[in-house]
């Protein structure tokens, strides 16, 4: 080796010294001089300065060794080995990272109809950042999508209308709560802040999902309606197109979806195509079998052509929803309420159903007469027991679970406040641990429907120990697979289950796991 070698003069590789700086220009030298290369000399070991190589014509060295290096080349010659591996694989990653970013623009995600719901208890603590919100926090924003249309007041109501005896009463003094905004949790911004807060979540919005799916496989491909005797499995005993076709929109609509809007528009615009021409020129819809089928018939399609027109504003809806709500004004019963057959007799069971298409009626800005409204509350207090807080089917009839959640849903909208010691006790009963859903005892949809509306409207203990249950057998029940996935089966030992079918209890099952945010509730402003 030669004397001006980098390695050690006993042999050793060892790397040389570090050579002295210069005051004058930090310049590394050796020996104070430039030294001629050395050809038979080893390369430095990695991760050491590599010195200024010298040429043999002294003048060009001299000048070499007085050239000012820049800072940026020091630092990467002097950098270790790792330095540079570690700047090479991060930026793999980031290339790696902005190759996969396009495959998330469509993200979706794919749900198991096997997984039932979560664990009971947690309905209220999934990560949601409004789950858990206070009632009244008036002042917290609500952030909603920015695509919406503008209005001059989007929390207007009717103005406030004195009752006079001599007036025509075109409008009524009973609250109306929400006029305008109780069908708006429909919306998609809306609709995901119910969920987190009510309860809601992945799981009993892919079982509406697969519902919704159901139905839609089994529209009438010719016309648009739907039919309650087939053509799946374990149809109803009595065909109703008009009822079905109702009961299907309802469903359909309680999800958002319109003739204007939604992933089942076209099922939807179909749909009303057909029903529209339903209806004669005195507003009524039946005109099928069943002698107990018409105000049944009435108030489903009633509620469903008055929420349309309420979601969309079309005005094209406007004149039939108002026949509608004219019909049944003009065929109320003297007692107060509807039974099957025009001003006959009357019963809690349609009476119902009724009510809540004029409350529909009233949601989409359409006029009621307060006196059809003060003759129900008469009706239901001659029929109530226990102060009003517990309903039979008829006067004189044994309470029922049904019967009462039916009556507490007309007494929440035609008034009642939520601290009304009547409408608490009716509560508390219908809340019994033994009327909670379990399809293995006390079976009964009917009452399930009008159940969770009520504790829904309620909030608080009442609706947690409800929603608790109901969130995780509704879903469980659904038939996951086959021709009829998507659906619910019906008891037939049931009479109103067998005469109503598959899609009579699939219907009221999609809407009890609408409930999050089908209705707007009524005590809580939660906009």
């Amino acid at each position: 080796m030669t004397p001006n070698s980098s390695y050690d003069r006993a042999g050793i590789n060892q790397p040389p010294p570090p050579p002295p700086l210069r005051p004058a220009d930090g310049l590394p030298v050796r020996n104070g001089a430039a030294n001629p290369p050395d050809s038979n000399a080893s390369p430095m070991p990695s991760g050491i300065p590599q010195p200024i190589p010298a040429v043999a014509n002294g003048e060009v060295a001299a000048e070499e060794a007085g050239r000012h290096i820049d800072i940026t080349e020091r630092a990467v010659r002097s950098a270790p080995p790792w330095l540079f591996s570690a700047v090479f694989h991060f930026g793999i990653i980031i290339i790696l990272g902005l190759m996969l970013l396009p495959l998330r623009e469509n993200e979706q995600i794919n749900l198991d109809a096997a997984i039932y719901a979560e664990e009971e208890g947690h309905q209220l603590e999934f990560d949601s950042p409004l789950a858990g919100l206070e009632q009244d926090n008036a002042d917290e924003p609500i952030f909603t999508p920015d695509n919406l249309p503008e209005v001059d007041d989007p929390f207007a109501t009717p103005t406030e209308v004195n009752i006079v005896p001599e007036g025509m009463l075109s409008t009524d003094n009973l609250p109306s709560p929400q006029i305008g905004l109780a069908l708006k949790g429909r919306s998609e911004g809306m609709k995901k802040m119910l969920l987190g807060r009510y309860g809601g979540d992945a799981t009993t919005e892919a079982a509406v999902a697969f519902g919704l799916a159901w139905l839609a496989g089994n529209q009438n491909t010719r016309d648009g309606s739907w039919s309650l005797t087939g053509p799946y499995r374990s149809g109803g005993n009595i065909e109703n197109k008009e009822a079905a076709t109702a009961m299907a929109l309802l469903a359909f609509q309680g999800a958002g979806n319109t003739h204007k809007e939604g992933k089942y528009q076209k099922n939807v615009a179909r749909a009303w195509d057909w029903l529209l021409k339903q209806q004669d020129e005195d507003g009524c819809f039946f005109h099928g079998e069943g002698f107990n089928h018409r105000f049944y018939t009435q108030g489903q399609c009633t509620i469903a052509i008055c929420e349309l027109l309420g979601m969309t504003g079309d005005e094209r809806f406007r004149e039939p929803a108002e026949r509608a709500i004219e019909y049944c004004v003009k065929t109320q019963s003297p007692r107060g309420g509807w039974k099957y057959r025009p001003n006959g007799f009357s019963d809690v069971s349609v009476t119902g159903w009724i009510v809540m298409a004029m409350q529909s009626a009233k949601m989409a800005g359409i006029d009621v007469p307060s006196e059809c409204f003060q003759r129900v509350e008469k009706y239901l207090d001659t029929v109530g027991r226990e102060d009003g807080s517990r309903y039979p089917y008829e006067h004189g009839q044994m309470v029922t679970p049904a019967m009462t959640a039916e009556a507490l849903l007309c007494r929440q909208y035609m008034g009642w406040k939520r601290d009304d010691s009547r409408l608490r006790k009716g509560v508390d009963y219908i809340t019994l641990p033994e009327y909670l859903v379990d399809y293995s005892r006390n079976r009964n949809i009917y009452f399930w429907y009008y159940a969770t509306q009520v504790t829904h409207h309620m909030e608080g203990d009442w609706w947690k120990r409800w929603n608790g249950a109901m969130r995780q057998a509704v879903p469980k029940e659904q038939i996951k697979g086959g021709k009829e996935k998507g659906s619910w089966e019906p008891n037939m030992r049931d009479g109103y289950e067998r005469s109503g079918g598959r899609l009579y209890v699939t219907c009221l099952s999609i809407y009890m796991l609408e409930v999050y945010y089908r209705h707007l509730p009524i005590y809580t402003k939660v906009y």
